[in-house]
């Protein structure tokens, strides 16, 4: 069984806990084929007045990271065990300063993939309580969603579609979880627009107290598949090895259910496919 996870982050993020050289080697004695390593490119953060938990957010240091993980993938290609892939996190701000900034680590460091997500919104990150102060569950995920429509129209190249349904993640509504039948027509046009764009969406098993396995949901799942949407990838979100992949088995039961066939993985101009089947 060729197992992938595309979308981990390591000690080159804020928020991450093991070494890019600990990730690693987690990955191949949990027997994963495919590792993309997507570390945190926070940009969005220099929108005026975003802040986390009061805190600004450190910066990945692109020039460490990018090469440190191209001699970890030389290394791992001369093993033939590990596909490992160098990717990053772009969290979009509707900002021409953001744009500038991610097109040029696209320009300098070509990673193999990028995530493009939505963190931030309203001048808060949706993780956090500052953002639902005094907002119904519904304006909360309506202005993420609206954000997330934007974000598809970014004008720097990305790959895969982060984790729709981030604002649910850590909402203090009594019923967090984000339904496709209450925002049935944004989220029909961001599925449409992922298809038109050939983008991947992802699903992620990082979704803490959402209320569901994974995000998006799998209502949204199967709608996605109804408007003809094929390409998903597995992402656990991980930001300490010993949770590389977790979730997957549950993930990939749903997505099979659904009629998914194959999972996506984006590796520079090309793409490659990995059964559900095996």
């Amino acid at each position: 069984m060729i197992l992938t996870d595309v979308h981990v982050h390591t000690a080159f993020s804020a928020d991450g806990e093991s070494t890019l050289e600990e990730t690693v080697a987690a990955a191949r004695a949990k027997g994963l084929r495919v590792l993309g390593v997507s570390e945190h490119f926070d940009y969005d953060y220099l929108a005026a007045g975003v802040l986390a938990e009061g805190k600004p957010i450190p910066y990945t240091d692109a020039e460490a990271y990018f090469s440190r993980i191209r001699r970890l993938q030389a290394r791992e290609a001369e093993r033939g065990e590990l596909r490992l892939l160098a990717g990053g996190e772009y969290g979009f701000a509707p900002l021409a300063q953001c744009f500038d900034l991610y097109e040029e680590l696209n320009r300098t460091h070509r990673p193999d993939f990028v995530v493009n997500s939505v963190h931030t919104c309203d001048g808060y990150d949706c993780y956090f309580g500052e953002y639902f102060a005094g907002k119904s569950k519904r304006d909360a995920y309506l202005a993420y969603l609206d954000r997330v429509r934007e974000s598809l129209d970014a004008p720097y190249r990305y790959d895969i579609v982060g984790h729709i349904g981030y604002v649910a993640r850590n909402a203090p509504y009594p019923d967090p979880v984000l339904r496709y039948e209450e925002f049935a027509d944004v989220i029909d046009d961001i599925l449409k627009t992922v298809i038109v764009r050939r983008k991947i969406l992802e699903v992620n098993t990082s979704s803490r107290t959402a209320g569901t396995p994974f995000l998006p949901g799998a209502d949204i799942l199967t709608r996605y598949f109804e408007l003809g949407g094929r390409e998903i990838s597995f992402a656990s979100d991980a930001h300490r090895a010993d949770a590389l992949a977790r979730g997957r088995e549950t993930a990939v039961a749903a997505l099979r259910t659904i009629g998914f066939t194959c999972l996506s993985v984006p590796d520079g101009e090309e793409r490659f496919f990995v059964s559900l089947e095996e």
